[in-house]
C-alpha cells in the first residue's frame, strides 16, 4: 500500500463517492433531521467492512464507523458533516465533507492493515446549529484519538487555522398587555425591555476588545401595535477568540438585559438556544503534514491561505480533546462564499466533485503519514500535550 495506490483507489471508484455526494446533496436535510444522509453513509461504509453504530451519543443522526487492524497503532477520525441550511440547501457544502471523510477513510484500509491501527468515521449532525461534535466530545468519544480531521469546500485553499468560541444566549422579557392608547399606564413593555437590551449592547461594545463578536435578532416583538407586548425575545450569539474569554463577555452581555429588565419592570428569562461552541486550536504539525500532501497532489503552494476568520465551529470543542485540522479546499472556478445560492450550485457541480476528490486524497494521504511514520505522530502528541497544559493553565 502506497499513496499513489490510495489516489488511485479514490479515482478509480469515483462514480461512488460523487453519486453519494449529489444524492446528499439532491435531498437535502437540516441538523438532526439528516436520516437518508446517515443511512447513506453508513450503508456504504458497511459495504467496505466498518463496523458501524447509528445513534452514537443519544444523537439519532449520529454515527460512528470503525474499522480496526490486529496490529497496535494510533486510532484516526475522521469526521462527516452532512446538514444542511434551512431555505438553500447544501450551501456550506457539507454534502461534500461528509462524502470526503468517507472516502479517505475507506481508501486507507489498505495501510491500516499494513501497519496496524483503527480508523473511525464520526458521523457528527447538525454542525450550522446545536453541533453534533459539541455532545460527542463532552460524552469522550475523541478522547481515545490521536487525531481528528476534516477538510470544508471553500473559495479558496486554506490551512486550518482558528475559531471563534461561541455562546447562544436567548432573552426572555414578560411583561403585561394593555390597550396601547386608551390604558397604556396598565402596561408592561416586553418590546421596550428588548430594544433597550440592544442599545445597552451596543454601548458595550465599544469597552470590548476588537476579537469580540456579538450580534442577535427580536424573534417575539408582539401581535397588534395597539396592544402594549407583554412577551419580548431576544437572540444572540456572543463570540470570543478563546474559550478562556467567553464567560466573562458573556456575564456582561447578560447584565445588559439584566439591566432593560429592570428599566421597564419586566421579568427576564435568561436561557441558551443553542450548544455553544469552543474555539479551535490547530494541531500545526498535523496541520502541515496535510499540507504538504496538498501540495503533493498539484496545489500550487501560493494559493494556500492563511487563518481566514470563518466564525465559530463545533470542531473547536474536539481540537480540546484530540488534535485537530480544518482546512478549506478550493472549489475551482467558484468565487462565492459560503451560504449562498451560489455556493450551493457549486457544491453540486462537477468542479465540488472535483474539490471532494482532492480532499478525499489529502485527508486519507494524511492518515497514511500518521499510520506509517511514527516521528509524525510523535510530534502531533507532544504538541496536543503542550496545548492541553496551556489550557489548564488558562482556566
Amino acid at each position: 500500500m502506497t499513496k499513489e495506490s490510495i489516489a488511485s483507489f479514490i479515482e478509480t471508484n469515483k462514480d461512488i463517492w460523487i453519486h453519494a455526494s449529489r444524492t446528499i446533496w439532491e435531498n437535502p436535510e437540516l441538523g438532526h433531521q439528516e436520516f437518508k444522509a446517515c443511512e447513506l453513509l453508513t450503508q456504504l461504509l458497511k459495504s467496505y467492512g466498518f463496523h458501524v453504530e447509528i445513534g452514537t451519543a443519544g444523537l439519532p443522526t449520529a454515527f460512528q464507523a470503525i474499522y480496526a487492524s490486529s496490529l497496535p497503532g494510533p486510532t484516526i477520525a475522521y469526521l462527516a458533516e452532512y446538514d444542511a441550511l434551512p431555505e438553500i440547501g447544501h450551501a456550506c457544502g457539507h454534502n461534500l465533507i461528509g462524502v470526503m471523510s468517507v472516502t479517505a477513510a475507506i481508501a486507507l484500509q489498505k495501510a491500516v492493515d499494513q501497519f496496524g491501527g483503527t480508523v473511525i468515521v464520526f458521523g457528527t449532525p447538525a454542525e450550522e446549529t446545536s453541533g453534533g461534535k459539541v455532545t460527542m466530545a463532552e460524552q469522550g468519544l475523541f478522547d481515545g484519538v490521536d487525531a481528528a480531521l476534516m477538510a470544508h469546500p471553500s473559495q479558496f485553499y486554506e490551512r486550518s487555522g482558528v475559531s471563534m468560541a461561541m455562546e447562544a444566549v436567548q432573552f426572555d422579557f414578560i411583561g403585561k398587555t394593555a390597550h396601547a392608547a386608551a390604558r397604556p399606564q396598565d402596561g408592561i413593555n416586553a418590546l421596550d425591555a428588548v430594544i433597550l437590551s440592544f442599545n445597552a449592547i451596543n454601548a458595550l461594545r465599544q469597552h470590548l476588545s476588537s476579537d469580540v463578536r456579538i450580534h442577535g435578532i427580536i424573534t417575539q416583538g408582539g401581535t397588534a401595535a395597539n396592544i402594549v407586548p407583554d412577551h419580548g425575545q431576544a437572540q444572540f450569539y456572543v463570540r470570543t477568540r478563546t474559550k478562556s474569554t467567553l464567560a466573562t463577555t458573556v456575564e456582561k452581555v447578560k447584565d445588559c438585559a439584566r439591566a432593560a429588565a429592570l428599566a421597564t419592570g419586566t421579568q427576564l428569562q435568561i436561557s441558551n438556544y443553542e450548544l455553544g461552541y469552543d474555539n479551535l486550536i490547530t494541531n500545526e504539525a498535523l496541520s502541515e503534514a496535510f499540507v504538504q500532501n496538498l501540495i503533493k497532489l498539484g496545489v500550487d503552494p501560493t494559493q494556500i491561505h492563511h487563518g481566514l476568520d470563518h466564525g465559530s465551529i463545533d470542531i473547536g470543542n474536539v481540537s480540546q480533546r484530540t488534535a485537530a485540522i480544518h482546512p478549506y479546499i478550493q472549489i475551482p472556478n467558484s468565487p462565492y462564499g459560503g451560504h449562498t445560492i451560489e455556493f450551493k450550485e457549486a457544491a453540486g457541480s462537477e468542479d465540488g466533485m472535483q474539490a471532494l476528490l482532492l480532499g478525499a486524497k489529502s485527508l486519507a494521504w494524511t492518515g497514511y503519514d500518521l499510520l506509517s511514520n511514527p516521528d509524525i505522530l510523535l510530534e502531533i502528541r507532544n504538541e496536543f500535550l503542550a496545548t492541553i497544559t496551556t489550557l489548564k493553565e488558562e482556566i
